[in-house]
């Protein structure tokens, strides 16, 4: 058993997987569809190869993750969430909702709002693509800031 710092459940939690690498590596293996160190890497956020192999080793070693060989080439490696992974999908999904809501984001309201509405068929949504090793993605790639104001 690890020693935390507090005995805080949200203390705990953020101890597993509160820095902003790792949730994004969460979500893209959630709602993106990504698998690879390459994918990740060219994810668009701007992670150093060297925090990504750190991240990707924290979450396996934390239960979040599974790292598999890749059955066509056995030396690379696909990465997939756990059972404790996927459960995470209502907090990603109230993080995605929050940030769309109180910040400038790229997010069209649109969608949003739908996935707001329908808080559980989006994370059913994501549990099956999960349980059906379906890697499409559950969201498009939204707009950076410098991709928005070009639009303007």
């Amino acid at each position: 058993m690890q020693n935390h710092r507090s005995g805080c459940p949200v203390s705990v939690s953020l101890e597993v997987f509160g820095d902003k690498w790792s949730l994004l590596i969460v979500r893209d293996l959630m709602v993106r569809g990504l698998r690879t160190f390459r994918e990740f890497e060219r994810s668009g956020e701007g992670i150093a190869t060297n925090i990504l192999a750190d991240r990707l080793r924290k979450l396996e070693a934390a239960g979040i993750i599974t790292a598999e060989a890749e059955e066509t080439d056995g030396r690379r490696c696909n990465y997939r969430l756990t059972q404790k992974g996927i459960d995470l999908a209502p907090v990603l999904l109230e993080l995605l909702i929050w940030g769309a809501r109180h910040e400038e984001t790229g997010a069209p309201c649109a969608l949003i709002l739908q996935m707001e509405k329908n808080r559980e068929k989006v994370i059913e949504e994501a549990r099956r693509r999960w349980r059906d090793r379906d890697s499409t993605p559950l969201l498009p790639k939204f707009a950076d800031q410098g991709e928005r104001k070009k639009k303007r």
